[in-house]
């Protein structure tokens, strides 16, 4: 090869892993972006969960016997106070197992209620996925051996998986995604 020819090759060689580098920066930004957006939707879906349960217990204490609308009320209000990762990922699964013992038709609680609780269900499922979804997409350009090589991201921390049981019981039984009763 012509000797004048390296430093072109070289240039070039530079050039292309300039731009790989700047398109995988933008590109972990954005999934850094797609994490946040999915984590605001989960967290308002199970705020609105828990604040639905918590009505139920605190306007319909007779339809749930007082064992029931205490267990749900501390339910409740467990998962609103939970922050740590953990703790709150604990406090829905007993939320969400308190919800799954309701048995579907309540007698005095408004249909509307019911319906909204069991949509509110269903769009806690998908928010979920959509997070995890986003966490896994995440973790894995973030775990090739380029990624780490380069050290993007590095100071970021891994964003962590959000785990919990989100089976409908038979209050969500019949509801299409929007809430609505499937005919």
């Amino acid at each position: 090869m012509i000797p004048e020819a390296w430093p072109w090759l070289a240039a070039g060689v530079l050039l292309l892993l300039v731009i790989w580098l700047g398109w995988t920066l933008v590109r972990l930004r954005r999934l850094a972006a797609r994490v946040d957006r999915a984590w605001a939707t989960l967290d308002a879906q199970l705020q609105r969960r828990a604040g639905l349960a918590e009505e139920l217990a605190r306007q319909h204490p007779a339809a749930l016997g007082s064992g029931a609308r205490a267990r749900l009320a501390a339910g409740a209000a467990g998962a609103r106070a939970a922050r740590d990762a953990g703790d709150r990922e604990l406090a829905e699964n007993a939320l969400g197992h308190e919800l799954r013992e309701l048995p579907p038709d309540l007698p005095g609680v408004p249909a509307a209620l019911r319906t909204d609780l069991a949509g509110t269900q269903t769009r806690v499922a998908l928010a979920r996925r959509f997070y995890n979804d986003a966490v896994r997409d995440t973790r894995e350009l973030r775990g090739r051996r380029s990624c780490r090589w380069a050290g993007l991201h590095r100071r970021r921390p891994l964003p962590r998986y959000f785990d919990i049981d989100d089976r409908l019981g038979d209050l969500g039984a019949g509801v299409d995604v929007a809430g609505r009763r499937a005919s």
